[in-house]
């Protein structure tokens, strides 16, 4: 990493080397008319980095490219920022700071890759579900960019406004709201490829001009992360979390633990059950009786965390991040996942609403037979359980009536903690358990 953030120019040498539209300027292109207006958008771009300095980096690596095919402004996911020269002409410098921080956000925070993975995960195709994601992406950013001397840009999309609460992530919009009255007004709405991943006819491509690689995409958002984290109380709670994120990318064990998830929440039975709010077609068959048909919900999710004295502190602070990955495995409604600490006795069963809110009690022996039994008491009923644990523990003799995920933190040979066997080696997972190596 520290490589690619050699790559990169800092704020200062980004102001003096001339970008795209700046070479426009150069050629004499800035006296045509309704030209560009680069002092304008600059000095809107330099309010923006005094306001947010946390966001500095990220607003002098977007290469801006003037275009009169876009709406007001867009990015796309190399970071190339296009710009409308009407819209500039016409909106005050201290709204243009507010629409420079809302792209650049759509960029650091991944939207463009989100968004593609929402559409393989759900199934979502076409311009119309690509613009539901641009406005939950919207969502997510807006309901806390603004302010301490950032003004709103007009017709700004804000939570509020779709009647929804705030400090939620893209994922979690996208569930509670669908394209209709509310959202008529924001026909207009395009922040580009890089807020939704759906290209544009005006993106200069991967082979364009000026656009950042990979690598250099990557040293922007780590800078950015290090600068919240340095100064946290200059940062709202949405980039907080961004950047605690940041410096804990996904790996390829919460894509499997995802993976596993939903397939054991897609298997039969799972989320499943009878309504009379749609009768079954076979009411006609059966005169004067009617019939309930069976409809998916979403599966209710039982995450058992082993607490017991075996299992390091860095370990639990890995397994609250796996919860957050779950309830993202399940679309994001956290309300559908609980958690429940165990060693040797099962603890309170806790409804997730934030990860670090889990009190982890525990630090005895361990038996996760009594997370098993508490879970599958618990009203309703899980169609999943989740249970994070080194793999010292005996196991139920017999299946549960619902799907079972093993996360299983890693373990050398002969690690195992028993003072009155050295030899000791802990069972396996049994069979019917979906077993996924964490680490």
């Amino acid at each position: 990493m520290s490589a690619e953030q050699e790559r990169l120019p800092d704020a200062s040498e980004q102001e003096r080397r001339p970008d795209a539209s700046e070479a426009l300027s150069a050629t004499g292109a800035d006296n045509a008319p309704g030209a560009l207006d680069l002092d304008k958008l600059f000095a809107a771009r330099l309010h923006a980095a005094r306001v947010r300095p946390y966001l500095a980096t990220a607003l002098f690596a977007l290469h801006t490219v003037e275009s009169r095919r876009v709406p007001t402004m867009a990015v796309d996911r190399h970071w190339r920022c296009y710009v409308s020269p009407a819209f500039v002409d016409r909106t005050p410098v201290e709204e243009l700071a507010g629409v420079w921080v809302h792209e650049v956000s759509h960029l650091l925070r991944d939207h463009h890759g989100r968004s593609d993975r929402v559409a393989r995960e759900r199934g979502l195709t076409g311009p119309g579900e690509r613009l539901r994601m641009n406005i939950a992406a919207d969502c997510e950013i807006n309901d806390d960019v603004f302010g301490d001397g950032l003004v709103p840009p007009e017709d700004v999309v804000d939570p509020a406004f779709l009647r929804l609460p705030e400090g939620q992530l893209m994922e979690e919009y996208l569930t509670w709201f669908r394209l209709g009255p509310l959202t008529q007004s924001m026909s207009w709405l395009d922040c580009g490829s890089g807020a939704d991943g759906l290209e544009r006819e005006w993106d200069l491509g991967p082979d364009g001009a000026r656009g950042l690689s990979e690598q250099e995409r990557d040293a922007v958002r780590f800078r950015v992360a290090q600068g919240i984290t340095g100064r946290p109380g200059h940062a709202s709670k949405g980039w907080r979390r961004w950047a605690e994120e940041a410096f804990h990318p996904p790996q390829p064990w919460r894509e499997l633990l995802g993976a596993a998830i939903r397939s054991a929440a897609s298997g039969p039975g799972a989320g499943a059950d009878y309504t009379y709010g749609r009768p079954s077609r076979r009411s006609a068959s059966v005169p004067g009786a009617v019939l309930p048909s069976l409809r998916r919900r979403p599966p209710r999710v039982s995450v058992i965390i082993d607490t017991s004295g075996s299992v390091s502190d860095a370990e639990l602070g890995s397994a609250i991040l796996e919860v957050a990955a779950i309830s993202r495995a399940v679309g994001g409604r956290r309300d559908l996942v609980s958690v429940l600490p165990c060693d040797a006795a099962a603890r309170v069963v806790h409804p997730l609403c934030r990860g670090e809110g889990i009190p982890l009690m525990g630090g005895g022996g361990t038996d996760l037979r009594t997370g098993f039994a508490k879970a599958l008491r618990s009203r309703p009923r899980p169609d999943v359980v989740v249970v994070l644990t080194d793999g010292q523990t005996p196991w139920p003799d017999t299946r549960p009536a619902c799907r079972t995920v093993v996360g299983l933190f890693p373990r050398q040979p002969g690690a195992w903690d028993n003072e009155d066997d050295p030899d000791y080696v802990p069972d396996s997972p049994p069979s019917w358990a979906r077993v996924v190596e964490i680490g």
